[in-house]
């Protein structure tokens, strides 16, 4: 399958190779711009430009995804589905309608619960014993479109947030594969809004709602 691959983080390096291992034709890999970083404030390339860079698939790196021409851009590769992990910007709705398949989110949660941008930290922080990957169908809300597979682990008492993103993210790589592979007679399971629960970076966390 043609896929554009959309992440900026470690958490999104694994998912990437799994998909480029399992033979998927990575037709261009979507992150965020290179950051000053360090004491030097030197320019870093996200983790997961360096892992394209690794597999020999070309690299796009604009600085709004909602801009006309990052779409166009994107359309001009052809993709059939679009794979999104931890990528950090909001996708436009020509973006989300453009592949066949549609966009596919690798979200560090058991959805409902923890929508949002830092779900482990969040499930960590709150005592949870299990957590888990969501893969999903994207739409125009915050973590609310339909779910097409989940699966858990364990939360051991001594694991750090580091530890839990770890282990995600290999099972992220191992789900979406798994799900791209009967992607034909998958339909996605809405889900129970009434049981939403955020899961913010700035911190707050709020229950009931549905992340529009």
């Amino acid at each position: 399958m043609r896929i554009v691959y959309m992440g900026t983080p470690a958490f999104a390096v694994p998912p990437l190779q799994s998909l480029v291992t399992a033979g998927h034709e990575v037709v261009g890999v979507v992150t965020r711009t290179d950051k000053p970083a360090g004491r030097g404030r030197a320019l870093t390339p996200p983790a997961v430009k360096l892992a394209a860079e690794q597999s020999d698939v070309p690299v796009f790196q604009p600085k709004r995804v909602r801009d006309a021409e990052s779409v166009a851009a994107i359309r001009a590769m052809g993709p059939e589905a679009i794979v999104v992990a931890a990528y950090g910007q909001i996708l436009p709705k020509d973006l989300l309608e453009l592949p066949r398949y549609g966009c596919i989110n690798i979200h560090a949660s058991l959805l409902p619960a923890y929508r949002g941008a830092a779900p482990i930290n969040w499930a960590v922080i709150n005592g949870e014993t299990r957590t888990g990957i969501t893969i999903m169908q994207m739409d125009e809300g915050l973590d609310t479109g339909g779910i097409l597979a989940q699966d858990s682990i364990p939360i051991g008492p001594d694991d750090t947030a580091g530890d839990v993103t770890a282990k995600l993210s290999e099972l992220g790589g191992s789900l979406v594969v798994d799900v791209l592979g009967r992607i034909e007679g998958l339909a996605a399971a809405p889900q129970d809004n009434s049981k939403a629960t955020m899961a913010r970076s700035s911190g707050r966390r709020t229950a009931g709602s549905t992340g529009r």
